[in-house]
């Protein structure tokens, strides 16, 4: 059977922990540095502590490695790598080619979808270059996955749920170009949240003050299918700045879909162990998300941002009928509660919001804030019983095992066989002596070896193989119990089994000429690629500021969502070219009808 891998994010080990709690089979963590979240590294003993703990579940744990680097991060770099992989990760998530040729222990190494893998070729020249998984671009349509998949046999990941760039990974350059801040170094400024006017060549104002590179939040729960037929074997939850709720909430809701998936396709399975029982709904819609977009895997889509505001609307739950002093009455059938976030949007446009000091006789009072007017649509942010109640336990996981107790020529043998079929045995002396209450002494023994409820193990099976029943002390019963459950521990840790890096082939890099767009920022990275064929390389962006170059290479197209697409409607004439303007700075959009691809660069 072919695994499938529900891939979570972990902001730090108590993240870490919930996912694999929740059911994830692998979480993705920032090394201590190089991570493309800045402020989201963790410590190595940290790593080390949540490792330890996937494993048992058989999860694994992948540490990410990857913005680009300079010659003096080299060094250090090299020696995290090292520790990293004392401290037991699986693999590296990387975008500097020039790890490559560090001398590192041997890890599994993923392309991270800061390489930009959208492009066959390339895709094809990682896999020889001795990558294990690549990352795909999110911008990939279901047929172009597919044509990948084809042509081939590498791991292929793709994000399933979560923030959106506008640009292509790894190929947005305007953090950067405006404040020092690189995208490819994990300090991006954001400047696709800002609010733009839309302006034409002659002066015109076409749109105002409006969120027009601000995409949705990307939801493939409902495409799930589509992306294993396509041949997705690991599906990634993006959220490394996320909090804890968020991360049991929306793992959770993955792992229950790809259950149900798994349930009706045998030839899948989940590629950890244990099963995971939950105390709690889960509802991808109460935790922070910007609205929901599958944005282009079934085609270019028209509504796939959201131009009011960059912030967690949340659901909507009513519209405004009457107002008060400090009170609202609104038509809905979703109760409000005492300490709910409420919101939306007002008469100029701009997100304003209160929490529900109290709710009373079908009235919503405010304690601080602007009563909505009449009509306002209103959405709740913030669930005070729903995040109350992600705050308590709301998942329990425990490895399936098979108990066997039977007699022996010298007294008692207890065998546990996980669902991988590891075994651990105990062979135990001790003398027998007849039970004066057969049907008694046999459920006990069975109730006392049982009683596993402080391990990760849970028991599926018991079975007894006994010549009559024996009457045998709780205290010992326990003392065998946590005997054979250190036994499993210590013989499942042993037969962990760390996928290891591939080795690499002969391959060319599919282009003779690196631009800026090759992000090489260091002298390994370029003699790697002059090994692999490349005859001409400039820096990248971060050591050498390119001037009247794109900054951002988008997929998402202005025209295209405001009805303006030439393909589509050629009777509308705009004077172009057109502007996004922010506080007086200008920049210019590039249509690429040909690609199907928007530009943007500095005026």
């Amino acid at each position: 059977m072919k695994p499938l891998e529900l891939l979570s994010p972990a902001k730090n080990l108590e993240c870490g922990l919930a996912a694999i709690n929740h059911g994830a089979d692998a979480v993705y963590i920032g090394a201590p540095h190089f991570s493309a979240r800045a402020t989201a590294g963790n410590s190595v003993e940290d790593i080390e502590q949540l490792v330890k703990y996937a494993h048992r579940f058989r999860a694994k744990v992948l540490v990410a490695l990857n913005t680009v680097l300079t010659d003096q991060q080299l060094p250090q770099a090299e020696r995290l790598i090292k520790q990293v992989y004392e401290a037991g990760a699986d693999a590296l998530i990387v975008q500097d080619m020039g790890i490559l040729k560090l001398d590192i222990p041997p890890i599994a190494l993923h392309a991270s979808t800061q390489t930009d893998n959208r492009d066959l070729e390339k895709i094809k020249f990682l896999e020889k270059s001795g990558f294990s998984r690549i990352v795909l671009a999110r911008e990939l349509s279901l047929t172009e996955i597919e044509n990948i998949r084809k042509e081939t046999t590498v791991e292929l990941e793709a994000f399933v749920h979560g923030a959106l760039c506008v640009s292509y990974s790894g190929q947005c350059y305007i953090s950067q170009a405006m404040c020092g801040r690189s995208a490819n170094r994990g300090e991006c400024a954001q400047f696709c949240r800002l609010p733009y006017d839309l302006v034409d060549s002659a002066g015109n104002t076409l749109i105002k003050n409006r969120h027009l590179l601000s995409l949705k939040d990307l939801n493939l729960s409902e495409r799930l299918e589509d992306l294993i037929q396509a041949g997705i074997t690991s599906f990634k939850i993006e959220g490394r700045m996320k909090d804890v709720g968020y991360v049991k909430n929306v793992t959770a809701y993955y792992r229950k879909r790809l259950d149900d998936i798994l349930e009706n396709k045998s030839e899948y399975k989940k590629s950890s162990v244990g099963k995971t029982t939950f105390f709690f709904e889960p509802n991808p819609y109460k935790s922070f998300n910007r609205g929901f977009t599958d944005y282009f895997i079934t085609g270019r889509q028209d509504d796939i941002i959201q131009p009011n505001t960059p912030k967690f609307l949340g659901e909507c739950v009513g519209t405004v009928l009457k107002t008060g002093k400090n009170s609202f009455e609104q038509s809905t059938e979703t109760k409000i509660n005492n300490g709910d976030g409420l919101c939306y949007i007002n008469k100029e446009g701009v997100l304003d919001g209160f929490r529900a000091n109290r709710v009373e006789n079908g009235l919503i009072y405010l304690s601080e804030g602007t009563v909505p007017d009449a009509g306002a649509v209103i959405y709740r942010n913030f669930d005070a019983d729903f995040e109350k109640r992600l705050q308590q336990k709301t998942a329990e996981r425990k490895v399936l095992v098979d108990m066997l107790f039977e007699e022996t020529a010298e007294g008692f043998l207890l065998r546990m066989t996980d669902e991988d079929e590891i075994v651990a045995e105990l062979r135990l002396k001790s003398e027998k002596q007849q039970a004066a209450k057969p049907e008694q002494a046999l459920e006990n023994i069975k109730s006392q070896l049982s009683k596993l409820g402080n391990t990760i193990y849970k028991v599926r099976s018991f079975t007894f193989n006994l010549s009559q029943p024996y009457f045998i002390p709780n205290s010992l019963l326990s003392e065998w119990r946590r005997q054979a459950v250190e036994e499993l521990d210590h013989v499942r840790d042993e037969k962990y089994e760390r996928q290891l890096r591939k080795s690499a082939d002969e391959a060319f890099f599919p282009l003779k000429q690196l631009s800026y767009l090759g992000n090489v920022t260091n002298e390994l990275s370029r003699a790697f690629y002059l090994e692999h064929g490349v005859e001409s390389i400039q820096q990248g962006f971060e050591m050498k500021k390119q001037e009247n170059v794109p900054l951002m290479f988008c997929r998402h197209c202005i025209k295209h969502t405001m009805g303006w697409c030439p393909k589509k409607n050629k009777e509308v004439k705009l004077d172009e070219p057109l502007f996004l303007k922010n506080k007086g700075q200008m920049y210019k959009l590039d249509f690429d009808c040909k690609k199907c691809e928007m530009r943007v660069s500095i005026l």
